[in-house]
């Protein structure tokens, strides 16, 4: 990480409450590094500047612990690609028990290597559709918390993950700077499946364009109809 760079990250995060040891700068230098030789052979960020990684990469999936009354106890991200939010969440968090729904192969064993990198534990990655995990007995109704950048607009989203989520549980989607269309179609869809938008907050990065943070929250059990079949949410959203 170039000196700009890391004084960036460790600045940033310091304004927000979230001082970071020299030990997570290392852990945060060695993902940035292996996610640039990665990236060489597979198609896992547009984004090759390093100052830029930080605020797209590391400073946008870090803003959401600014929104946690508390660590929680579980969290489960959906469409995962290169690991973010998730796993700068864990870097910051080490006790914190993730779980990373990642449906391509390839970039399901870039998330393996990071994770076995950087010595994380109690981190598990699920190579499968979102579809198939929310129908698992094992996952449904268990977490505390989902997260998902950029998998879906926000009617297909919520049915990937409510179905995960525990009633008081959230999902927090990162979206654009104005998603009120977005949550006005997702009326429909958020009445079948139990769940209620809870704020909008804006999300300020340092240089870069202001966007927002839609936070979902469960109120009532997710019927075991949903999520429907693989392909369906996203072809007739709710």
């Amino acid at each position: 990480m170039t000196d700009n760079a890391e004084q960036l990250l460790r600045e940033t995060t310091a304004e927000w409450g979230i001082p970071l040891s020299d030990a997570q700068i290392a852990q945060f230098q060695r993902y940035l590094d292996e996610l640039t030789i990665w990236n060489e052979r597979f198609n896992l960020t547009a984004i090759h500047d390093r100052k830029a990684m930080v605020r797209r990469h590391l400073l946008d999936s870090l803003w959401l612990a600014r929104v946690w009354p508390a660590i929680p106890d579980s969290l489960i991200d959906i469409g995962s690609g290169a690991g973010f939010p998730a796993l700068p969440l864990k870097i910051v968090y080490p006790a914190l028990p993730v779980t990373l729904v990642e449906a391509t192969a390839k970039k399901a064993a870039f998330l393996q290597h990071i994770i076995d990198c950087l010595n994380l534990s109690d981190v598990r990655v699920l190579n499968e559709r979102i579809e198939v995990v929310g129908r698992n007995p094992t996952e449904r109704e268990r977490y505390q918390i989902v997260t998902a950048r950029a998998v879906a607009e926000l009617r297909v989203l919520v049915e990937y993950a409510l179905p995960l989520l525990r009633v008081g549980g959230h999902l927090l989607a990162p979206k654009g700077r104005n998603p009120a269309a977005e949550i006005a179609a997702a009326n429909s869809a958020l009445q079948q499946l139990g769940g209620q938008i809870s704020a909008c907050l804006p999300v300020t990065i340092p240089d870069e364009e202001p966007r927002s943070l839609v936070i979902v929250t469960k109120i009532a059990p997710t019927s075991s109809r949903f999520p429907r079949a693989i392909g369906v949410p996203a072809r007739r959203p709710l």
